[in-house]
């Protein structure tokens, strides 16, 4: 999704500028005790062959048991773990997240985000229940009009709601 944007559709892959993911965890994903874990895009079936499409994957880990960080590094994974520190960024980074936690706008705004992706997941659920269900009704053998009824009936939708429904799991 990155990438979509920021190439036209017919552009070559080296137009694209280096992009980079982190992820910020306070467990170790993979279980192999480092704090850092960095990929790039190999191909699976030969591996001396790299994408070199710019694109960079980090995990950062804070439970990580090697010396593989800087110390400023490994100060900021600290303070992610919840302990203090002296380091001057993390300093720094502690007095804004402070200041951000202060802004009652900003904790607004948030929690109407927040409120918002949990209605979108809800909904998204609910969607796939009815999905699976007019897959399920098709399994059995059910009449266009009995698989309708139904799901009016379970799902409290109406009519053309069902429908709707039933026409997109055909195509």
């Amino acid at each position: 999704m990155i990438d979509l944007q920021l190439i036209d559709k017919g552009e070559l892959y080296n137009k694209l500028n280096p992009s980079y993911v982190i992820f910020i965890s306070p467990f170790d994903t993979f279980g192999k005790g480092r704090h850092i874990y960095t990929f790039e895009n190999l191909c699976r079936e030969d591996n001396s062959i790299v994408l070199n499409d710019g694109t960079v994957k980090i995990f950062l880990n804070a439970s990580g048991k090697m010396d593989d960080i800087s110390k400023e590094l490994s100060a900021f994974l600290d303070y992610v773990a919840g302990k203090e520190s002296d380091d001057a960024f993390v300093r720094k980074l502690e007095e804004a997240v402070k200041q951000a936690r202060k802004n009652r706008e900003w904790r607004l705004e948030y929690m109407t985000l927040w409120m918002r992706d949990q209605e979108n997941i809800e909904k998204g659920r609910e969607e796939g229940k009815i999905y699976g269900a007019v897959s399920t009704y098709r399994e059995l053998g059910l009449s266009d009009s009995e698989i309708l009824e139904r799901l009016q009936k379970n799902y409290h939708i109406t009519e053309s709601e069902a429908e709707a429904y039933m026409q997109e799991t055909v195509s």
